[in-house]
C-alpha cells in the first residue's frame, strides 16, 4: 500500500552503509564495505555492503537486498514496519492510502508516542538505579543464580515499596502520559484528595520488555516474596501489545540465528535464566496464550520454533493453544516442535537438576507439530469405532484447513487417513481443502517459462543494475526483441513498468526491492549483480546498444532466410531483401567497431 515512488525516495535518502552500520561492524575493502555476516556463524568476514549500489550481500550464505530488506532479516520486522522505521530516522513521514488523519491530527499522535516513549525510558533508568542499592533485589537475584553481568544484559531493574517512587523522577506526576504509559493508576475520587494517583509495580523485580529497534515499550514485574500476582505486567497501551511481542527477543536475535532455533518459554525469569545457562536463544510469550502474530514473528528470525511447556495439564492446555496459533504459519520450510517437560520442573529448574545437555538432548528430541496435531485430535476417541474416527475427522477439520497446501499438509493428511481408514482423497474433499495435493485428478501441469539465457539475459542484468536505461529502448528495440526472444518479453515488460511507476530516479536498490515484493523470478539475476564488481554507466550502456545491434542482426538474418526461402517472387520482396542487407552490412560494421575498441 505504499507508493513505489516514496520507496524510491526513501532509498535515495538512506545510507545502507549507516543502516548496516548500526549492527555490524563494517571495514573498508575497496570499494565496498565488510564485516561478519550477522546472518550466519562465520570467523571471516563474508558479508559486503556497497556504497553505490545501496546492497548488501553475503558470499557465505547468499542473503542480500536494501537496507528495507536488511531490517526486515535482521530485526524480525515486517515491510512496512521496516519502511516505517527507516522513514523515522530519515525525517520522512510513510504516506499510507488508508491514512485518512489530518497532518494536525497526525503530529498530535506522533508527539503523544514520543512523550509515552520517553515516560518508559526515564522509568528504565529508574528501575535499573533502584536494583544498584537495593539489597533484597540483589540477594534473590543471587539466590537465583543470576550473575550482574546477565542482570545487566536484560536491564534488570527494581521497583521500591513504595506508593509514589516514580514521583522522584517525574516532578509532573499528575502527567497524562504516566497513566497513558501504564506507569500510574490513577483511581479518581476513589481513595481522596491527593491519594488517588499511585505507581503501578512496587517491591518487584522488573523485566524491560523491548520492541525489534530495542526500545523499552512495556514491563512485567516479579514479586520478590510470596503473594499475588506473582507477575504483573504493563497494560495495553499505544506502544505496547502483549499479543504482538515477545520477551527476550531484542535480546536473542544473533543467539537464535547461531542456535539455529529459537526456544519459547512461559516466564520472565526462564528467559533470563537459561540466557545465564547457555541457551540464549529463549524468548518468552507476555502472560498470555500464544498468539499468530508471535509465531510469525519467530518464523522471521529462524525457520524453527520450539515450545517448551510443564508436562501438565495447564501445560498440555498452553501447547494447544500455541499449535492453533502456528497452523497457519509453519510450511515445508518452517517448522514448530513441542517440548514437554515433567510437571515438576520448568526449564530453569530442569538444566540445573540434570545439566546443559540433558536439557539439549530434550530439545532435538522435542515433538513435531505434525505428531502433536495428530494425537490432540486423536484423543479421547477411540479409533477402533466408526463413531471414534468420525469424531477424529470432526476435531481434525478446522485444523487441517487452515494449513498451507505443501508437502506437510500432504503428509498431515495421510496420516490421518491411515488412523482412520479413510483415503487421503476422501478426507480432502471432506474437508472442503482449496488447493489438494494429493489428489489423482490433478489439472495438467502448466508450461514452464523457459530460463533467460545469452543476449536476453544481458539487457535484462543491464537494466536491472543501471534503470536508467529502461528510457534508452524505444519501439524498434523492443519489436526487434519481441521477434528474437518472445519468451523474455514479460520480463522485459515487468522492468520497464517498475521503472516507469519509480520515475528518473529508480536505482538498482529501488528496482530490485519492488521487484521482489512481487515474486521471485530476478532473484538469482539480482544476486549475481549484488556479487559483480562495480562498472559505471557509460560501459553499461555501451554494452546495451552492442546487445540492441545484434539482437536487430539476428532478427534480420531471420527475415532475410525467410524472404529467401520464399524465392523474391515480388518486387517488393526484392526491394525489402536489398534493404535487410544493407542493414545487416551496416549492424556488421557497428559490431565490429565496437570489439575493436573494446580490445
Amino acid at each position: 500500500m505504499i507508493p513505489p515512488t516514496f520507496i524510491q525516495d526513501l532509498l535515495n535518502r538512506v545510507d545502507i552503509v549507516d543502516v548496516v552500520g548500526n549492527y555490524v561492524q563494517l571495514k573498508k575493502a575497496g570499494a565496498n564495505m565488510s564485516g561478519l555476516c550477522p546472518f550466519h556463524s562465520e570467523k571471516s568476514p563474508s558479508f559486503t555492503v556497497s556504497p553505490t549500489k545501496q546492497f548488501y550481500h553475503c558470499f557465505g550464505c547468499g542473503k542480500n537486498g536494501t537496507a528495507i530488506s536488511f531490517l526486515m532479516e535482521f530485526s524480525g520486522l515486517g515491510f512496512v514496519e521496516a519502511v516505517k522505521e527507516l522513514a523515522q530516522n530519515a525525517g520522512m513521514t510513510v504516506p499510507e492510502r488508508d491514512d485518512h488523519l489530518t497532518p494536525l491530527r497526525r503530529a498530535e499522535v506522533q508527539a503523544k508516542s514520543l512523550a509515552l516513549s520517553d515516560v518508559m525510558t526515564q522509568s528504565y533508568q529508574f528501575y535499573r538505579d533502584q536494583l544498584r542499592v537495593s539489597s533484597s533485589a540483589i540477594d534473590y537475584l543471587k539466590n537465583r543464580g543470576l550473575t550482574g553481568e546477565i542482570a545487566a544484559r536484560f536491564g534488570l531493574g527494581y521497583a521500591p515499596d513504595n506508593r509514589d517512587g516514580l514521583h522522584t523522577i517525574f516532578s509532573n506526576y499528575e502527567a497524562d502520559a504516566l497513566v497513558e504509559a501504564g506507569m500510574v493508576i490513577d483511581r479518581g475520587q476513589e481513595e481522596g484528595p491527593g491519594r488517588k494517583r499511585y505507581d503501578r509495580f512496587r517491591e518487584r523485580i522488573m523485566f524491560p520488555i523491548r520492541n525489534t529497534k530495542g526500545q523499552v515499550i512495556g514491563f512485567g514485574g516479579r514479586i520478590l516474596d510470596k503473594g499475588e500476582p506473582k507477575y504483573l505486567n504493563s497494560p495495553e497501551t499505544p506502544l505496547f501489545q502483549k499479543g504482538n511481542e515477545l520477551y527476550g527477543l531484542f535480546e536473542a536475535r544473533q543467539a537464535i540465528r547461531n542456535a539455529g532455533y529459537v526456544l519459547v518459554v512461559e516466564g520472565y525469569m526462564d528467559v533470563v535464566a537459561l540466557a545465564q545457562l547457555g541457551f540464549p536463544q529463549a524468548v518468552a510469550t507476555l502472560g498470555t496464550a500464544c498468539a499468530p502474530v508471535q509465531v510469525q514473528k519467530l518464523l522471521r528470525q529462524t525457520d524453527l520454533v520450539i515450545f517448551s511447556f510443564d508436562g501438565d495439564a495447564a501445560g498440555q492446555k498452553a501447547a494447544r493453544r500455541a499449535l492453533d496459533a502456528s497452523l497457519p504459519h509453519v510450511s515445508d520450510n518452517k517448522a514448530v516442535k513441542f517440548l514437554f517437560l515433567p510437571p515438576e520442573h520448568d526449564p530453569d529448574s530442569y538444566v540445573r537438576e540434570f545439566g546443559a545437555e540433558a536439557f539439549d538432548r530434550l530439545v532435538k528430541d522435542a515433538m513435531p507439530l505434525s505428531e502433536f496435531l495428530l494425537q490432540e485430535v486423536a484423543a479421547e476417541n477411540d479409533l477402533r469405532t466408526l463413531e471414534g474416527r468420525a469424531r477424529t475427522h470432526y476435531v481434525a477439520k478446522p485444523l487441517v484447513q487452515v494449513l498451507q497446501p505443501s508437502a506437510l499438509r500432504l503428509q498431515i493428511v495421510r496420516s490421518l487417513a491411515k488412523m482412520t481408514e479413510t483415503a487421503p482423497e476422501e478426507i480432502e474433499s471432506m474437508f472442503g481443502l482449496a488447493k489438494p495435493v494429493s489428489s489423482s485428478r490433478r489439472p495438467p501441469p502448466r508450461s514452464r517459462r523457459p530460463q533467460l539465457v545469452g543476449i536476453e539475459r544481458q539487457v535484462i542484468r543491464l537494466l536491472l543494475t543501471h534503470p536508467v536505461l529502461v528510457s534508452e529502448l524505444g519501439g524498434k528495440e523492443m519489436a526487434a526483441f519481441s521477434l528474437y526472444a518472445p519468451d523474455s518479453m514479460e520480463d522485459l515488460e515487468e522492468i520497464m513498468e517498475a521503472v516507469g511507476t519509480m520515475g528518473a530516479n529508480a536505482s538498482f536498490a529501488s528496482l530490485s526491492e519492488q521487484l521482489r515484493a512481487a515474486g521471485t523470478k530476478f532473484d538469482q539475476i539480482i544476486a549475481e549483480i549484488a556479487e559483480s564488481d562495480e562498472f559505471n554507466l557509460d560501459q553499461a550502456r555501451v554494452e546495451l546498444m552492442d546487445a540492441v545491434r545484434k539482437v536487430r542482426k539476428l532478427v534480420v538474418d531471420i527475415e532475410l532466410k525467410q524472404l529467401s526461402a520464399s524465392g523474391l517472387l515480388t518486387n517488393d520482396d526484392k526491394v525489402r531483401y536489398r534493404e535487410l542487407e544493407l542493414l545487416k552490412k551496416q549492424l556488421m560494421q557497428q559490431i565490429v567497431a565496437e570489439e575493436k575498441a573494446r580490445v
